[in-house]
């Protein structure tokens, strides 16, 4: 009999070192700086708190159980042991919905780990929005005078969140003030409950391009990712949720046939160029919506989808608040804060092991599998492997439009630490590489994955 194809085992090998590297970066990141006496300024001195925990904006504070630790194991075993079969055969509208409540149910029972409080004190800090929103009385002259009050030199300069973002961000809490949800818990909940949408929402979009077999593969690591932990209750899970929304409608124009592409364009445009105005960063899913547009093989959309992006930046300049005149301003004032002080030597590799302890280190794994299986034919012709179809061409090419924007960020010297939570709009795209691992891989995989989000809950404060 003939001996098997080797290729199968160099994946698994590929996979296997992906594995062990994000492993080790993430061991290397949190124990140099120890062993060594780096001061890295992830949060504050070592000095000032001995136990703080780079590369994480947090410190350890393990902990054996808390008020969500049973809820939490709960879902764990029912995400484990149930939901991949479930994903594999049901409805499509009853995995969209089961994914929600699965995911907002791992949010909120690991975030419930800290009690009450594991949702309702990172909001409530003086930094964030939430305090900043309860003293707006004024919105258009807050537009007016927001580019004026990011500097350190104001004397009424904004807090570090709303400094850092544009207003729409602010303006989302004002928002939930305005209907009387302003108290930490309540916008907590909010926040969660908008979070989850963003599995629902790439499930569609891969769905749209034609890649539902992988969609169902990649749905239990989606919503049992270890990115709960930081997605709960942090306003950055508000814009991955309307980013992976935005994306999801410009999948749906690019292979909309009649007329029906028009609306959905327009719709995207909108709601990305809405998903600017939440973050600087957030500019770089651009490389994601062109990954999008190659995945479908459909530039129509394109100049509808930009028209329409400008809609809503175009409106904010007419309100007092021009996003390319403020982030000049922004960079001047984070250059003169804890930026200048945090080692771009250690950021530069340290960011993608805080990135590893968000999305978890199986996504290791499944990146380097995907790289391999994207390597072309010695004589250079395209992969004719039975796996080399088109539905994985799709989700590689989401996978690398999500990598080139993680590289350009770090690269940028714009996101030095706290990417735990700043990266997180990328983190479902990277996660997508775990469906091409072989089922072997991807069952113990969660697994891993799970415990991983367990024990970073258990034995971190986080901060957020």
């Amino acid at each position: 009999m003939p001996s098997p194809p080797a290729a199968p085992v160099r994946r698994s090998r590929a996979a296997g070192t992906g594995l062990a590297l994000a492993l080790l970066l993430v061991l290397a990141a949190f124990a140099l700086p120890v062993l060594l006496d780096w001061e890295t300024w992830s949060r504050a001195s070592r000095s000032a708190h001995p136990w703080a925990a780079p590369p994480l904006h947090g410190f350890w504070e393990p902990k054996l159980v808390g008020p969500g630790t049973a809820p939490t194991l709960l879902v764990a075993l029912l995400g484990w042991a149930w939901f991949p079969r479930f994903a594999a055969s049901a409805s499509w509208g009853r995995l969209l919905a089961v994914s929600y409540v699965l995911a907002l149910a791992w949010m909120l029972s690991l975030a419930l780990v800290d009690g009450p409080e594991g949702i309702s004190r990172v909001l409530d800090h003086s930094s964030e929005y939430l305090p900043s929103a309860r003293e707006v009385d004024d919105v258009p002259e807050m537009l007016r005078t927001y580019i004026d009050r990011i500097p350190y030199s104001h004397p009424d300069n904004w807090p570090t969140q709303a400094a850092g973002h544009p207003p729409l961000a602010l303006l989302f809490f004002v928002g939930l003030v305005r209907v009387g949800l302003g108290g930490s818990l309540a916008a907590g909940l909010v926040v969660t409950v908008v979070g989850a949408t963003t599995v629902v929402s790439v499930l569609a979009l891969v769905r749209s391009l034609g890649a539902e077999r992988l969609a169902r593969d990649a749905a239990p690591f989606l919503v049992l990712s270890p990115a709960a932990v930081f997605m709960a209750v942090s306003a950055d899970a508000v814009f991955a949720a309307v980013l992976a929304a935005g994306l999801a409608l410009l999948a749906r124009a690019a292979v909309s046939t009649g007329r029906a592409w028009l609306p959905w364009s327009v719709g995207a445009g909108l709601v990305l160029g809405s998903g600017v105005l939440l973050s600087y960063g957030m500019g770089l899913m651009g490389l994601v919506a062109l990954a999008v547009l190659l995945a479908a093989r459909s530039w129509r959309p394109l100049p509808v989808v930009v028209a329409a992006a400008l809609v809503p930046v175009l409106l904010m300049a007419l309100a007092g608040f021009a996003w390319w005149e403020a982030y000049p301003v922004l960079t001047e004032r984070y250059w003169e804060g804890i930026a200048a002080d945090r080692p771009a030597w250690y950021w530069m590799w340290g960011n993608l092991a805080a990135l590893a302890v968000s999305a978890g280190p199986l996504v290791g794994a499944g990146l380097a599998h995907a790289a391999r299986r994207a390597r072309r034919s010695p004589d250079g012709r395209p992969d004719q492997r039975p796996e080399a179809r088109p539905d994985t061409r799709i989700v590689a090419l989401l996978v690398l439009g999500a990598v080139l924007a993680v590289l350009v960020a770090d690269l940028s010297r714009m996101s030095k630490s706290e990417v735990e939570r700043i990266w997180l709009p990328f983190i479902p795209f990277l996660t997508l590489a775990v469906a091409l691992l072989p089922s072997g891989w991807r069952r113990w995989g969660l697994a891993l994955q799970i415990v991983w989000a367990v024990l970073v809950q258990h034995l971190l404060y986080t901060s957020w």
